[in-house]
């Protein structure tokens, strides 16, 4: 669902832009107590897990391809909503900075809309469906594999909007176009959001929010990392996107040939030139590294002084 430059006009830009900076300006300050030095590595392990899972787009219906976005399962690790967000949007930042992958001049709207919505409403919703499933622990991987689906459909129907008043295509068309491709995108939401959290919850409480928290060992996190970003990335489904395949169907795709901001991206499309397969192996484990330590970073510079 990353926007490219061309789909919005220059004042929805402006606006998601203002209201992203805003986001994340508070987000650093309310989530510094879970920066703690115990929490700065769990911050950029996820960060780097979402990024190399965002890598491997699956196959949906029609010839369609989604991928994780990641917002409740940020905050479900984190356990702080302010937490995911940033987690969400230095992978954003990142992406488009290094991999052209959302355009520039979009990642203020791509912020709003998978760093802001999409973590808000998975976080909300999970905290929901908990307290009705009567709070068990157990039922946590069900309700954020729940919150997970619908959170990707509410980032979708935000993106649909800034296209119509940015008069990219009408609501009328784009709503339900969106709304459909990504309620399938959504349900692969949230098997991978359950099936992760149900696996930590089994295999690596330590890495789940807690009283004890303490990321007990790194070896197991990162190999799973650099697998995901190195090997499994390979094998990622070619399919056009959810909102790719929306603006072919609808004939606005040509937007993004016509408006290109020139920034040198060292990693576009997840290669490296004249490399083949093995630079798109070599472009996630970097982008996953990157990940990890503009995360960790992040963490040691806002945390609290006694941390």
């Amino acid at each position: 669902m990353h926007i490219p430059d061309g789909f919005i006009s220059p004042p929805v830009a402006v606006a998601t832009g203002v209201a992203s900076v805003a986001a994340l300006g508070i987000a650093l300050t309310r989530s510094r107590d879970a920066f703690g030095i115990k929490h700065a590595p769990i911050l950029g392990l996820t960060t780097a897990f979402i990024f190399a899972a965002q890598m491997i787009n699956f196959p949906v219906a029609g010839g369609t391809s989604g991928h994780l976005l990641g917002g409740t399962l940020a905050a479900i690790i984190l356990g702080n909503p302010w937490a995911g967000t940033i987690c969400i949007a230095t992978v954003l930042i990142i992406q488009a900075v290094l991999f052209a992958d959302g355009g520039i001049t979009a990642l203020g709207a791509n912020i709003f809309n998978m760093a802001v919505v999409g973590v808000w409403v998975g976080w909300s919703l999970t905290q929901t469906l908990q307290r009705l499933f009567g709070g068990y622990r157990s039922r946590l991987p069900l309700a954020a594999g729940i919150a997970a689906a619908v959170s990707v459909v509410v980032a979708a129907i935000a993106c649909a909007i800034e296209l119509a008043i940015s008069g990219t295509a009408p609501l009328g068309l784009v709503l339900p176009a969106m709304t459909g491709v990504h309620i399938l995108i959504g349900i692969g939401e949230g098997l991978i959001t359950g099936g992760v959290l149900a696996y930590l919850a089994t295999v690596r409480p330590d890495l789940l929010p807690g009283e004890q928290r303490q990321l007990q060992g790194w070896v197991v996190p990162v190999v799973i990392v650099l697998l995901i970003s190195g090997l499994l990335s390979l094998v990622a489904s070619t399919w056009p996107d959810g909102l790719e395949r929306v603006a072919e169907n609808l004939g606005f795709i040509n937007l993004a040939e016509q408006v290109r901001v020139a920034v040198p991206t060292p990693f576009a499309d997840y290669s490296i030139e004249g490399l083949g397969p093995i630079g798109t192996s070599i472009a996630g484990i970097i982008g996953s590294i990157v990940c990890f330590a503009v995360a960790f970073g992040i963490a040691q510079v806002v945390k609290p002084k006694n941390a």
